[in-house]
């Protein structure tokens, strides 16, 4: 095929970054290392490999496995062949998985061993031609991968091409298709390389889902393009992510709130040596404040950055550096390289300086859309802008402060109530481990303030009243829950986002007199 000079692909960051470092070490998972030059040697094989399952440009490829070197090099490989990359979250079964796949059209599903049955009970409503084994056997796309190399292969896709369907996580409604191109990525990497100042010498800990994009896109290539070497984990085990830290001298790790909240209370920060950790990102959900100046407070010289945005601009869109948390610890920064932003009222009109409003976008880095679902597609670019769904509040030099998603904010009696100002409220309290607070169906309220909460160790006999006198002396009255449910534990998808769609339907508990 004509290459154009001027197309700049997903799979040629690693391209490049082999030809400027062969011999420096770029990935290592489990007891397998990989430099850079091998393994894009192994990205090569592996699309010459997908190509000859008779795939056309443009087929799309579901992944459904956890972290894994296999993982990386099928993306990287799909990338290269020409295909689109859909991966699928590993949590999924069922329906849900059906409805992924069955969407996106894919022909072919990569699969971990370990995940082959819940694919098997439902293959009779799939129309895939293939499945392909990631790792764990010697037919596996790693296995060959790995064989001596043949001749290096050019890339398959142009900038423009479709690189991948991001899928947005359906918390409150059925997943949709985010087109992401080539085009669209690489601009996001070059702004998260800027925002988060990342080096080849940070020696980063990946342990998030890869198939989320904060965890791929945010990291994972935007460090493979400077040259780092990647430590990659299958999961985030918060008692093997700090031994790591200190035997491997980890430099850069990232966590969504829901593993950084654990890490905060875990027995061995006592023990563990972490004086390596330089850089600590967070994002995908929000930070509890409480949570993070407990962070800041007991280490002192680590860099925090706040990651915020989503999958369908890929996903960064602000960040809030650590000269900036002192000042504004409850914000998520200001907008990228490549990211444009405005503050809008419901009639699309900017709104004044601290005054609520939807965040809207403009980027190189935004998708072209929604996969098959045009409508959805129009209302999102409504006015030549992407309409992002999040309320929050903007200051006069542009820093960002999340109120809430709109769709989370609650409508009690009449007058509005950001969820995310309840939660901060309840978790100053000294039991609460996690809270979650939604609006419940109410036949008096419209929608009840409801507080789903998560107690520590040893706290069980904190009460329902307890945690409402709490509130009641830090917030207004209509601001305080009107019931209180203790629970083991949030729902929560694989990138830590809390279910709240889920905590709406439940109504075992009586309103707080």
């Amino acid at each position: 095929m004509t290459v154009d000079p001027r197309s700049s692909t997903v799979d040629g960051v690693l391209r490049r970054s082999a030809a400027r470092f062969p011999d420096r070490r770029a990935l290592a998972f489990a007891d397998r290392t990989w430099t850079y030059r091998e393994l894009d040697d192994a990205v090569s094989r592996a699309a010459t490999h997908l190509q000859q399952l008779g795939l056309q440009h443009g087929d799309r490829v579901a992944a459904y496995g956890r972290n894994s070197d296999a993982y990386a090099i099928a993306f990287l490989a799909c990338a290269r062949a020409g295909f689109v990359h859909v991966p699928v979250n590993y949590a999924l079964t069922g329906e849900e998985l059906v409805y992924l796949i069955g969407q996106s059209g894919s022909r072919v599903v990569l699969i971990d061993p370990a995940l082959a049955s819940e694919v098997d009970k439902v293959q009779d409503q799939l129309q895939i031609e293939h499945l392909v084994t990631l790792r764990g056997n010697d037919r596996s796309l790693l296995t060959i991968a790995s064989v001596d190399p043949g001749p290096a292969s050019e890339s398959a896709a142009s900038d423009t091409d479709l690189v991948q369907l991001l899928y947005t996580s359906g918390t409150t409604s059925k997943p949709k298709g985010a087109m992401m191109t080539h085009r669209a990525l690489l601009h996001e990497y070059v702004s998260c390389i800027v925002a988060l100042r990342l080096t080849d010498t940070d020696n980063p800990l990946i342990c998030m889902p890869l198939y989320h994009s904060a965890g791929m896109y945010v990291f994972f290539m935007p460090y493979l393009a400077v040259g780092a070497t990647i430590t990659l984990m299958e999961a985030p085990d918060v008692p093997e992510i700090l031994r790591r830290i200190e035997e491997e001298r980890i430099g850069s790790l990232f966590l969504a709130p829901t593993v950084w909240v654990p890490l905060s209370n875990h027995p061995d920060l006592e023990t563990r040596d972490l004086s390596s950790l330089r850089k600590a990102q967070y994002g995908a959900s929000i930070m509890p404040v409480t949570v993070l100046n407990r962070l800041r407070e007991r280490y002192p010289d680590l860099e925090f950055y706040n990651c915020f945005g989503q999958s369908e601009i890929g996903p960064l869109a602000t960040v809030l550096g650590p000269d900036e948390h002192a000042e504004r610890p409850s914000s998520c920064g200001r907008a990228v390289l490549f990211v444009q932003t405005r503050v809008v009222d419901e009639n699309g009109d900017d709104v004044p300086p601290g005054t609520p409003g939807e965040i809207l976008y403009r980027s190189p880095q935004l998708c072209l859309g929604y996969w098959n679902n045009p409508d959805a597609t129009a209302e999102a670019f409504d006015g030549d802008w992407f309409h992002s769904g999040d309320l929050v509040t903007a200051d006069e030099q542009g820093y960002i402060t999340v109120v809430d998603r709109i769709k989370d904010v609650i409508n009690t009696g009449g007058v509005l109530v950001a969820s995310r100002e309840v939660e901060d409220a309840i978790y100053t309290h000294h039991a609460v481990a996690e809270v979650a607070v939604v609006g419940a169906p109410d036949d008096k309220w419209i929608e009840a303030v409801t507080a789903y909460v998560v107690t520590k160790p040893g706290h069980g006999d904190v009460t329902d009243r307890d945690i409402i006198d709490h509130v009641k002396a830090r917030l207004a009255p209509f601001k305080v829950p009107k019931r209180v449910v203790f629970i083991d534990e949030l729902p929560r998808n694989q990138s830590g986002k809390i279910l709240k769609r889920s905590l709406r339907t439940q109504h075992d508990a009586a309103p707080v007199s």
